[in-house]
């Protein structure tokens, strides 16, 4: 059985097939800035390594400590585990099947991984790198995200149209039916309030109050969301719209998009630095990561990363940038340079 289609858009899962969009043209620019009347400046992040891994990563996640890099492997049903020092794969941990989300939950010693096929999410205990739970949720699920104190785990699932919370004392999940068409990523605030989905057929992010479990509004964003995060501040979310090549910027108070940032072909996921200040978003399509300022909502630089870029996180102290590339079962390692000019003036 050919379990796996392709990444390039999102694949076929049980009960429904799932758009497939894929990329062409490719585009690299580098924004420079100038300090004073001086000549330009090329402070910019860079891609300083590239780690090879098994067939189709797809999702991943940075330990909370930076120690730990983790990464889905579709196509062999695992978790591989990369020694951020080394930037070598230690380990491996098998889940279940066509695995695609994975989220860290620092205060439960947990990580949670989505299994499409299986309608199930893998328990996986941090310390031991093994399963020690499954759960079983709605149908297809794909992206999840731990609520910072780590007493629930949201999960989307693409298929039924619902989203799963698992209260990870019992490890029970309660379904919230009818939240989006194709669910498909999820994003939590920093108190655990509000919970933003991404509805990938029907170009929607709907906001969930977590103590109803319960939509209470739904924001109109690009074609395709296909991933969201929250800042730290829980001001804005960001949200990768597949097929029109945008980001959308929401406002959380008034729950309206208020702008939108052109990036690279195909934009797959999403994540911000732990300030706040920069965006990182994954342009499959044209093998390129964006780099955005969150205060002007500008593109700063435009990374050449490997093929197929799809996930990205960012280590905790703001200091490098992870990507997985899809068609080249590689991840690239970005240092991130603070200093990086905005427009017409750099910063130092």
């Amino acid at each position: 059985m050919n379990r796996h289609r392709s990444f390039g858009g999102y694949r076929e899962v049980a009960g429904g097939a799932q758009r497939l969009l894929l990329g062409l043209t490719a585009t690299a620019v580098l924004v420079l800035g100038m300090t004073g009347t001086g000549a330009a400046t090329a402070n910019a992040d860079t891609v300083t390594d590239t780690i090879s891994l098994r067939d189709d990563p797809a999702r991943m996640a940075v330990s909370e400590d930076g120690t730990w890099v983790y990464v889905v492997i579709v196509d062999d049903d695992e978790v591989s585990v990369i020694d951020a020092a080394a930037n070598d794969v230690v380990e491996t941990v098998k889940v279940g099947e066509a695995p695609f989300g994975v989220a860290v939950s620092a205060e439960r010693s947990r990580m949670y991984v989505t299994n499409n096929f299986d309608n199930s999410v893998s328990v996986i205990d941090t310390a031991a790198n093994r399963v020690v739970e499954t759960i079983t949720v709605g149908m297809g699920p794909l992206g999840l995200t731990a609520s910072e104190d780590g007493s629930r785990v949201y999960v989307a699932n693409y298929v039924d149209d619902s989203v799963s919370v698992i209260d990870t004392d019992t490890n029970t999940p309660v379904e919230i039916e009818a939240v989006a068409d194709g669910p498909i990523a999820v994003a939590v605030n920093h108190d655990g309030s509000r919970a933003y989905v991404a509805g990938h057929n029907d170009d929607t992010v709907r906001v969930i109050d977590t103590a109803s479990n319960s939509v209470f509004a739904t924001v109109t964003v690009g074609g395709g969301p296909s991933d969201v995060v929250v800042t730290p501040d829980g001001s804005r979310v960001y949200v990768a719209n597949l097929a029109d090549e945008t980001v959308s910027v929401i406002d959380t108070v008034m729950n309206e998009e208020i702008a939108t940032v052109k990036v690279g072909d195909r934009p797959k996921e999403v994540a911000v630095t732990p300030d706040g200040s920069r965006l990182y978003v994954t342009n499959f399509g044209d093998d390129s990561v964006s780099v955005i300022d969150t205060d002007t909502n500008r593109v700063l630089q435009t990374l050449e990363v490997g093929e197929g870029p799809e996930g990205v996180a960012v280590s905790p102290d703001g200091s490098r940038a992870y990507v997985t590339n899809h068609k080249d079962d590689t991840v690239s390692v970005i240092d991130i340079d603070y200093s990086m000019c905005n427009g017409s003036m750099c910063f130092f």
